[in-house]
Order: structure tokens, then sequence, then C-alpha cells
């Protein structure tokens, strides 16, 4: 019997003998009795006792053992009741892998691993790093985060679907996207971006497929010292047909309050390893809801230098998250910012069919909701306006509402940005396996 995944008990009967693989994550020496703590995948750790008549070496040879050394050891998991755990009494330990590399602090060490004094030295280490049971809780809690979301996607009937990465058109300004030229006999040969948004290719999948979905990696190459920005990300889009604005900020809402639902317990159990506390507000929809003409004067009044048809700021977003009591809705972003196949409200022709949602306690926006335009002459307009209109790499987006486009919502989700929030994590490079963040070489 060996556990290689993330177990939520080792609870085995007493008479039986279990074999587990893991890595000596701290030594204590008591009288002839030796003490491991012995590190498990997924940031679990079990107390293992060793004696003299454990077999598979000396005890002068287990108690010099470095730590992060790989061993296996078979044994006898027993409940220590006076201490409410369970601890594994080893008959035989193996040496698979005596450690020789030496690091400071250590890997699975007590210290702020999260925190900014060590934060240089971890991102640098990352593929060691990985090991520290708070890194380990998070992306475990990340990957019960997308399953919980894929299933709820599934239990609805939305297909997944996988869109490219390599793209022509960036979704906002080329400034804004990484390119590179790709190796090619063409000609014509222009540069290729990778994704910031597969919104483009979700418009086309769901006149095919229905309701669609994709859970994949976007990137940005604008700088950003933001603690809730990176240069790669993990997007979780959605396209559904036949709703509207409101539609589709009711699945939005139901998709976030089934996955908080879904991982509370861990998260819970997650938050308390942090130090932190777990975002379980977010289980009441409706969210309240501010309109963007509201906000703006809300803030001016507070003396916030905020203009309208600017994007609310970081600070502002804090500020409004003041008024309510969990995450909230701004209704309503301007035109001048948002992205030509965006609807413009036809009762307010500056302002656009979106929605973002808005996290409290500064954690911000969470994500985006919008409308789409089917009607090829209004397409064409906001094309003009966003500088696009002649460009023949979004021919094909046009060619979209020339073969009976029906009407269509969408939203995006920064997973990185939800798991930040949920876990109360202060910076989303903390939520990714490896990050990729501004200003920083990419390494590992």
């Amino acid at each position: 019997m060996s556990f290689l995944s993330p177990q939520p008990s080792l609870r085995v009967s007493s008479a039986t003998e279990v074999a587990l693989l893991g890595w000596v994550q701290a030594r204590r020496i008591h009288k002839n009795i030796l003490f491991w703590d012995l590190a498990l995948t997924g940031g679990r750790t079990l107390q293992t006792v060793i004696t003299s008549e454990t077999g598979g070496g000396t005890l002068e040879t287990f108690k010099h053992l470095p730590v992060e050394s790989a061993v296996r050891v078979r044994g006898r998991i027993q409940l220590v009741t006076r201490k409410h755990r369970e601890e594994l009494h080893a008959s035989h330990v193996e040496i698979v892998n005596a450690a020789t590399g030496v690091i400071q602090p250590a890997l699975r060490g007590d210290f702020d691993v999260l925190g900014q004094v060590h934060a240089d030295h971890v991102l640098a280490n990352r593929h060691l790093y990985l090991r520290h049971p708070k890194v380990a809780a998070i992306m475990t809690f990340r990957v019960s985060a997308m399953r919980a979301m894929r299933r709820w996607f599934d239990d609805h009937g939305v297909m997944e679907f996988t869109a490219p990465v390599l793209t022509p058109v960036p979704l906002y300004e080329d400034r804004t996207a990484i390119s590179f030229t790709l190796p090619s006999d063409a000609p014509d040969q222009s540069p290729v971006f990778l994704t910031q948004c597969v919104g483009y290719y979700m418009e086309a999948a769901v006149h095919a497929l229905g309701p669609v979905y994709n859970m994949g990696p976007s990137f940005r190459g604008e700088r950003s010292r933001s603690n809730r920005h990176l240069m790669e990300y993990w997007h979780v889009k959605a396209e559904y047909p036949d709703v509207d604005l409101p539609g589709i900020m009711v699945v939005t809402e139901d998709l976030v309050r089934s996955t908080v639902q879904t991982c509370r317990e861990e998260g819970e159990r997650v938050a308390q390893l942090l130090g932190t506390v777990f975002a379980c507000k977010a289980s009441e929809p409706p969210f309240e809801q501010i309109g963007y003409r509201e906000a703006v004067a809300f803030l001016q009044h507070r003396g916030n230098p905020i203009k309208f048809g600017e994007g609310i700021s970081g600070q502002g977003e804090l500020e409004l998250s003041r008024e309510f009591k969990g995450p909230f809705w701004i209704v309503g972003n301007p035109r001048l910012i948002e992205p030509f196949p965006y609807v413009v409200d036809p009762h307010d022709s500056d302002l656009t069919r979106t929605a973002d949602l808005i996290c409290p306690e500064g954690f911000g926006e969470l994500l985006g909701t919008a409308e789409k335009i089917i009607d090829l002459q209004e397409l064409d307009v906001r094309m003009q306006e966003k500088g696009k209109s002649g460009d023949v790499r979004y021919a094909w987006i046009r060619e979209l509402r020339e073969h009976g486009m029906i009407p269509h919502a969408a939203f995006g989700m920064g997973l990185e940005r939800f798991i930040r929030w949920l876990l109360g994590v202060s910076h989303v490079r903390d939520t990714i396996p490896f990050p990729r963040v501004f200003h920083r070489p990419v390494r590992p």
C-alpha cells in the first residue's frame, strides 16, 4: 500500500502494514528513539518513529540522514490518542536517494514562504520551494477549484472547447500582447501573438456547439507591478448562446457560488495553514450592483481623481467595496476602454453592456462579463473607433456576422485571482506553480 498522492486521512487498521514514499523534513532524537517528520506529496506530514529494531540500516545512519532525503518507510499507522494524530511506527526504512544539496531557508522550513522578505529567493528556486507545505497546499487547492468548475460546467451542459494559444489577432492592442514571428516559407507571414483571450474563437464555437467553456493560459505583454497581474495566467472563459448581460451575470454567480461551496472544507483547511480566512461570503448571490456612472460619482465625491471614461483603479475598487457586504458588480464599463466586440448600451451610448465582479477587501476585479455585438454594421463602427477598420487580420471575425450570428454573451475569470481571493493570498504569483512575473527573468 503506497500513498503517492494527497490523502485526507491515513487511517487504517493498526494491524495493516503500509509503505510510504516521502522525504525527511525534520529529525528529533529522544534517547534511543528517532522521530522523523515524513513529508508526503500534497503538503501532508506524518510523524515517523524509528528505533534500533527498524530494519534497513542502523539507527546512527538514520539519525544523520540529510533533510530532504527520499525514503520509503514500511510500518504500521497508530493513533496517538493524547495528541489526536496518527504516527507511523517504522519496521523497515529504505533510503531511496540521500539529499546532497544545501539551501536556506529549508525547503519545508517554518518561514514565511509567501512573504516579501524571501520572495526573490523563493521565486528563483521555485522548482524546489514547491515542496513547502503552504505552496503545495495552495497548488492542491488550485486543482480542486479547477475540478469543481469543470464539474459545474459538465453538470450544466457546457462543453469544454480547446481554443488555440497562437493567434494573429490580439483582443486589445498589439503593444499589450506578446508577439513573435514563426518560421515560415509564406512571403506574407505576419507576427503571431500568444493569446490574450480566446473570446474570438469561443464566438465561433458557440454557433457550432452551443454553450462552451475554455480553461487555459493567457498572456499579457504590458508591464505591471500589481499584485494581481502576471505575464502568464490561466483564464476561465465561457460563451453562451441566446443570453444577454443579466443572464450571463446569473450564470457566473452560480458558478462562483457552487465552486466556493464545493471547495469550502478544503479551502478553510488551507486558509488555516496560511493564517488567512477563507472567503465564503461568495456563496450568497445575487451580488449587489452599482452602475459605472454612479461609481464614478461616488468616488469623485470622496476626492478620488477618476474621470468619466477611465477604468476604476484598484484603490477605487477598494473604496467602493467598503459599501458592500461581499462581492459586487460594477455594471456598464465605458465604450472608450472596452474592446470592439462588446455591445454599446442602447440607453447610454457612452457605456457598454458589460459588468465586472469586484471582490472586497482590496482583492479587486475577479472577472468580467459582456454581451457581444451581432450586427455587422455596429461592429464596423466599433472597429473604426478602435482603429481596426480595414485590418485584414480581423476579417474572419467580421465573417462570423455575415453567416447568421445569434445573440450571445461571455465571461472571463482569472483563475489565479479567484484562488488568491478565496485563500486570502497577498499576490497572484503564489497561486500558480511557476509564476511569470513582470520585471523578472523567466526562470526556472
